[in-house]
């Protein structure tokens, strides 16, 4: 038998994008979140204003990463990726609101 006449199944197309749009929404949250609160925190500085921005695209980033290293893979790889890339968002959230919150002087101008 040939490589060629035992065929790959791939997954269906319905199914990666209910998963990426599942995390999607997700990672979405968490952009939409970081741009909500740079609006509370309205006088920034540069530092501020570096740190907030950077909070609002990583999770985009992080999410373009993920689907680009796993979109082709299987279903369940997939999930795990775009699961372990939200696990890095939530750390990056963290380490945000830890820093502002104890140096708020220095990013609030």
């Amino acid at each position: 038998m040939t490589d060629a006449s035992l065929g790959t199944r791939r997954t269906p197309t319905w199914i990666l994008a209910v998963v990426g749009g599942f995390f999607g929404l997700i990672y979405a949250g968490a952009a939409w979140l970081a741009i909500s609160t740079t609006i509370l925190l309205a006088p920034l500085n540069a530092l501020g204003w570096f740190i907030w921005i950077f909070a609002i695209l990583f999770p985009v980033i992080a999410f373009a990463v993920s689907f680009a290293l796993s979109y082709r893979r299987g279903v369940a790889v997939y999930a795990l990726v775009l699961l372990a890339g939200l696990g890095l968002v939530a750390v990056f959230w963290l380490n945000v609101i830890s820093y502002t919150s104890l140096n708020t002087s220095a990013v609030v101008g």
